[in-house]
């Protein structure tokens, strides 16, 4: 099992990025919320990581943090809820924000998620119920500096649509970011604006 890799990132193609270890290149898909928190390509970087073994191949899964990938682990045991949907969720909620939604049994957060419904939502609160801890409310991610990339108006697309979002929502959340605008950042705020209601 791999369980964490450090090594130096190569690509960042939301949800997937590369690192180089050793001189071997690990492909990992990441939940938004980790793609936030990456360096620049070229630096180094940690990852805590999960290996899902298939008949269809081997995929990994990379976090920023041991919780992250806790939760990871036990959204993948919940019937009918796959790696995919798993990082959709992690996505579209902190860890410390699906935690607060599940021990207020708060169906309205999971649905704004692409590809959850209401009876999955609620399957999720009951199955999560007394697994996932409540961080205290100060808990939050030290914020890093952000540099503009080209082509990143692409990345912030193909991450939405990796989501789960169609080519129409995708569009419609980015008509307010600056052609400029840096991938993490493009990304939270199409996400905002595909929360609202």
């Amino acid at each position: 099992m791999i369980g964490r890799l450090s090594g130096i990132l190569l690509e960042k193609k939301p949800p997937q990025i590369l690192v180089d270890t050793g001189g071997v290149g690990y492909e990992l898909d990441v939940p938004m919320s980790t793609f936030y928190e990456l360096p620049a390509c070229g630096e180094k970087v940690h990852l805590h990581t999960h290996l899902l073994v298939r008949e269809d191949g081997h995929f990994l899964y990379g976090f920023a943090t041991g919780e992250e990938r806790a939760t990871f682990r036990q959204l993948i045991k919940i019937s009918g809820i796959g790696a995919r949907m798993a990082l959709a969720v992690l996505s579209g909620l902190s860890t410390g924000e699906l935690a607060q939604a599940v021990a207020l049994q708060e169906t309205a957060r999971l649905v704004k998620i692409p590809g959850i419904g209401k009876k999955t939502a609620e399957r999720l609160l009951l199955e999560l119920r007394g697994k996932l801890e409540t961080p205290p409310a100060s808990a939050g991610r030290a914020a890093r500096p952000e540099t503009t990339a080209p082509g990143s108006r692409d990345d912030i697309f193909n991450a939405l649509l990796a989501l789960g979002y169609n080519e129409r929502e995708a569009l419609a959340a980015m008509k307010d970011i600056a052609p400029e605008a840096e991938v993490s950042a493009g990304i939270r705020q199409a996400l905002k604006q595909l929360a609202k209601p």
